[in-house]
């Protein structure tokens, strides 16, 4: 069987929040082709995470489900637990959704004040800020002319954030400067986690200029 095969399926040692905290002072699992399956962090929080040659499963299911179904896919190896095969047999046994797949990106913490004025909204309606709210504990929200940026604890408690921009003030660098913001407001010495969609550019592009790093892609399953 292909899962057999590459031999390495395991039940990881460590937990998510670990090996979050571990890659994001650039120590990812090792590139051998296999994929960790861990318990889940939260009740809420199921997933995938793509690292380099390397795959992270955070699931409650039994790990035996992780590797049959993996083993059973005609595809790459390295590709396996992000192949839609995968994610729509992992989706359909849990009973979840998902939007995505993600570009999954962080930077460090920044001293001192941001770099724009900002307020934070004590009881905010907007979009953005409704869907943070439904997948992160903690959220503060911030605005400026032209845009907000929301800050909570995501996934296995590490810090998110996400921005959001209006369309007549675009191409001005305020994303950019939305996203640097973030790096101030978290606590001195943390790490700020954010997603962006692979197929939107401008977000791709504002958060790396902003010095955010690519790590991985993440799949994330959401319970209705």
């Amino acid at each position: 069987m292909r899962g057999e095969r590459s031999g390495r399926l395991t039940a990881g040692s460590r937990t998510l929040a670990e090996i979050l905290d571990a890659a994001a002072r650039g120590r990812f699992p090792a590139p051998d082709g296999g994929t960790t399956v861990v318990p889940q962090p939260s009740r809420r929080d199921a997933g995938v995470i793509a690292f380099t040659a390397h795959s992270v499963v955070f699931t409650d299911e039994d790990p035996d489900w992780v590797r049959s179904t993996l083993a059973s896919l005609d595809c790459d190896e390295l590709a396996a637990a992000m192949n839609p095969r995968f994610l729509a047999s992992f989706l359909a046994r849990t009973g979840r959704f998902t939007d995505t797949i993600d570009l999954l990106t962080v930077a460090g913490s920044l001293p001192g004040d941001p770099p724009l004025e900002l307020r934070e909204l004590a009881d905010p309606d907007h979009p953005r800020v409704r869907s943070a709210r439904a997948r992160r504990d903690d959220v503060r929200v911030w605005a400026t002319d032209g845009g907000v940026v929301v800050l909570g604890r995501g996934v296995a408690g590490r810090w998110e954030t996400a921005i959001e921009v209006d369309e007549d003030v675009r191409h001005r660098g305020l994303g950019r400067a939305l996203a640097t913001a973030a790096r101030h407001l978290v606590p001195p010495g943390a790490s700020v986690w954010s997603q962006q969609a692979a197929g939107n550019a401008r977000s791709v592009r504002a958060f790396q200029a902003a010095g955010y790093r690519p790590v991985g892609a993440e799949a994330l399953l959401i319970a209705h």
